[in-house]
């Protein structure tokens, strides 16, 4: 793995009341709720942020961690937000992830456990890694336009 920090199994998040998990689901879409909490994955070219070229600062959905910054934002092709590194160090963890059949790194909100997507050793250099993230894991806060 990618400097893995974590390993668990896909339902890996965290443990909540029964309270606070009806009211992170009533504050998610179905969608996001699908994707961050039991792992989804968005269809291709469907997100809102899989071309978006707006300079600003990517975080969880969830919990609003800093996770991406727009400038290591680029046009993969995947139709998938992509990024060639996180925010900072600590700020994803990755694990194993061996569902539909195959063995792929998974992307997780280091702060909450939140569904964010997969890296691929496939990306940019210098870090060569691809953070291929699902749009309704993350929110854009647009930077300031001065």
């Amino acid at each position: 793995m990618f400097g893995s920090k974590r390993s668990a199994s896909n339902d890996s998040t965290p443990s909540r009341s029964a309270q606070e998990e009806a009211e992170l689901k009533e504050r998610l879409t179905p969608e996001q709720w699908q994707v961050t909490q039991k792992a989804g994955t968005e269809r291709a070219f469907s997100g809102c942020y899989w071309d978006t070229k707006t300079p600003g600062v990517y975080s969880c959905v969830v919990c609003e961690t800093e996770l991406f910054e727009s400038d290591t934002k680029y046009d993969s092709g995947t139709g998938w937000p992509s990024f060639s590194r996180a925010i900072a160090d600590g700020a994803v963890t990755e694990k194993t992830d061996r569902t539909m059949g195959m063995s792929r790194i998974e992307a997780l909100c280091a702060n909450c456990g939140a569904h964010l997507g997969h890296v691929f050793p496939d990306g940019p250099a210098p870090s060569g890694l691809r953070y291929c993230m699902n749009s309704a894991s993350l929110h854009l806060e647009v930077a300031d336009q001065e």
